[in-house]
This record gives structure tokens, sequence and C-alpha cells, in this order.
């Protein structure tokens, strides 16, 4: 049986040493400054929507880190589960490839690219010399925590966009963008040893993924030591609401971290499998975002109905919030008055000091009518979905800039 209650303290006490060494703890606020900065430019994205200056980003960014530790805790403790050290991991490699790889396309920084184009290469080339199980061992946990993460995160701070479907209309949606620094506590080799040692003794059959350590895996003496990570997750949420699609993009991520572990681990025993492990890596991916982008194909959920206003997004504080009036439901009438369009609605709200608003909620399948004191004509605090006079909307595209510029040149040679 593993021995969690004795793993425990010891993947604890090394997850505390990233805010008590001084050099670790410098690399992980770097790590949140970064993730404080795309927050601070999700925010702006709201006010273009809103009108309102960015607030709570260091909420945002303290909500990340607290999730970031949770997710840092999984993953430290599926690699010590599965026997991963970073002897082998070819981390001295992935990042580099990573940011090329992000050069062309943004969604290639996404360690399963760089971590199979790097297995890959070793397998058939013999370079660079890796542990073909240890780095993708590596990229399927950090995507298992990943994916743990997004399901209970991944909808939180969703930011309204409008966007053009497959049929050039423009509807509206949410972009789901999170951020997470996430410490570590990862498996090292620290010396071998021909004769009990002490420390906690492992079951038989680990470590599942033995590595470069072949056969004498048991006289090796392992330690733990703090690292910093961060993981990012992007999605479009329009055909179902951020937290229908959150939840999918778990399930569905999850299930490709599972699958790839399992490669790798196939891998460490018959070594033919790394080739299919590493084709895996980069071609799964793909699979799960074309699944997503699948997903949200079909009819969106944000337009605009035959009766009412339908409201896509509602700001926490303001006077709709206040009023029970949340995204997805439908302003009906202002004071009696019905309303079908963003013109009409405020047009309604040019005229009235105190508003009765009459919606239909679509959590609650019922009609409400709340009044609203509106005396001091600050916002009402919603977004109405897109209407089809709509130039405005977001632009669906991840090209790097050698991307950018390939095509600008071939399409400059092409006239």
């Amino acid at each position: 049986m593993f021995p969690f209650a004795e793993i425990t303290p010891e993947i604890l006490k090394t997850m505390a040493a990233v805010f008590t060494e001084s050099q670790i703890l410098q690399l992980f606020l770097l790590v949140v400054g970064i993730v404080a900065l795309q927050y601070h430019r999700i925010g702006k994205v709201r006010e273009r929507f809103f009108g309102l200056k960015p607030r709570g980003v260091w909420r945002d960014v303290l909500l990340a880190t607290g999730f970031g530790l949770l997710g840092g805790v999984v993953a430290s403790y599926l690699m010590v589960f599965v026997g991963l050290t970073l002897s082998g991991s070819g981390l001295i490699y992935l990042w580099p490839l990573a940011i090329l790889l992000m050069l062309i396309d943004a969604r290639f920084l996404c360690f399963a690219y760089a971590g199979g184009i790097l297995a890959f290469s070793s397998m058939v080339f013999g370079w660079p010399d890796i542990s073909v199980p240890q780095v993708l061992g590596l990229v399927a946990i950090l995507h298992f925590a990943e994916a743990v993460l997004i399901l209970i995160s991944g909808h939180m701070g969703a930011v309204p966009t409008f966007i053009k479907n497959a049929e050039g209309k423009v509807v509206g949606g949410f972009a789901l963008q999170k951020f997470w620094p996430i410490p570590l506590a990862v498996m090292v080799v620290v010396g071998h040893s021909s004769v009990p040692t002490g420390g906690v003794s492992m079951p038989d059959w680990w470590p599942l993924i033995r590595g470069d350590l072949g056969a004498n895996v048991d006289n090796i003496i392992y330690g733990l030591m703090p690292v910093v990570a961060g993981l990012g997750y992007g999605d479009l949420a329009a055909a179902r609401t951020p937290q229908q699609k959150g939840r999918i993009s778990a399930v569905i991520l999850g299930i490709y971290s599972v699958l790839l572990l399992g490669l790798a681990v196939l891998a460490d025993q018959r070594p033919l499998m790394g080739i299919v492990a590493a084709l895996f890596s980069p071609l799964g991916h793909e699979l799960v975002i074309y699944l997503g982008k699948k997903l949200e194909t079909g009819k969106s959920i944000y337009q605009p109905t035959s009766q009412g206003v339908k409201v896509l997004d509602v700001v926490p504080g303001y006077p709709a919030w206040q009023a029970g009036i949340r995204s997805g439901d439908i302003i009906m009438e202002v004071n009696g008055m019905a309303v079908s369009s963003r013109q009409g609605l405020e047009f309604a709200l040019g005229v009235y000091n105190q508003l009765q608003l009459t919606y239909f909620s679509m959590k609650e399948k019922r009609v409400f009518r709340e009044g609203v004191d509106y005396q001091d004509k600050e916002m009402l605090g919603l977004l109405p979905v897109p209407e089809g006079n709509e130039q405005n909307y977001l632009e669906l595209s991840t090209e790097g800039p050698f991307r950018r510029w390939f095509n600008n040149r071939f399409t400059r040679g092409g006239n």
C-alpha cells in the first residue's frame, strides 16, 4: 500500500520551502507577477465592454495563488506516486523549445508539443539524451493538475466577448482565461546505498516509471526539492455557460492526461511504446482543442431572442446585479414598457429615475419584477447580447510572430 500518511508531511514541508528560501521565493513572486499582469489585461478587456476601471485584480491573483497551491499538491502527490524524478525529464530543453514553438503559435507554449517533439527526437535520432517516459510523465501530470484546476475554478472571472460564429454571425460568448502559479515538490536522486537508510519505505511495485535508473532503483536514495511552475487555461464558451464548458473541458483534458500517463508507464516497460506516447502527446492535445471547438459550433445561447433583451453579463454590486439579474436572463419590460432591443432598453433607462424591471430568470424559469433605484443615473451594470448590426468582435487567432510574418509575406508575394 502506498504510504500517503508518511509522504504527506514531506510534500507539504517541501512546498513550504517555496516561501522560506529566498531564491525560490523570488522566482515564485516573479511567476505571481506575470499572473497579475495577465489578470490586469483581462480587467482591461472587461473595461472595454462595461466602461469600468479594472478592480479586484489582486483578489483574482490571490484566488489564483490559492488554487495554484492546491494544484501543486495534486501534481506533487502524482509525481511521488509514479516515481517521477527531475533526472532525465528534459526540463533544460522543454522551456526553450516551448518558447520557440510559441513564436509560431501561442498554443504551442504548452509542454505537450515540446515534450512530444523531444521524446520523438530522442527515440529516432538519439538526441537529446533524455528519459522519454520521464518527459511524457511530467507532461501528463501537469495536465492532470490543470484539469483539476479547470474543474474547480476555470469558469471564474469569465470575460464577456463578442465572437463571429461559423455562419459569420456575431454572437455573445465568454472568454475563459485562467493563470495559476504552481509550487511543486519534485523528487530528485540524492545518492545510492546498499543498506537500509531509514526514511519512508515504498511498496515493491514502486516506482512506476524507472527511467534511466533501471535495476538499481532499489539502492537509490530520493529526496524532495521545491520547484515553481505556472499553468494557464484559455477557452471560449458560447453554446454553453462558462460553468458547463469548464466542466466538459476539465473532463476531456483529464482523460487525455490519464491516457498519456498510461502510455508513459508502458514506454518505461516497452521502449517502442515511446514512439506511440511521443506522437500522442501533441496529437492528443490537438484533439482536445478540436473537441473543445467542436462543442462550440452549435447554436449560441447568447444571441437575441424574439421578445425582450437577453443579458450576456452582469457586474456584481451594480443595480442590475442587486435586482437579481444574471447572465442569460431576459429583460422584458422597464416600468411596464416592453423592450425588445438594446436601443429600446437604453431609451427606457434614460426616461425613468425609479425603475421596475420585469425579467425572465433562466435559472428559476419564471418572471420577476424588481424595483431599482436609478436616481443617480449610475450604470445599470449589465451587458446585452450583441445584435445583428454589431461590428466589434474578438478575432480568434493564436498566430505567433513567425507565423504572422510568413503569412503576410506570402500574401504580399501572391499579390
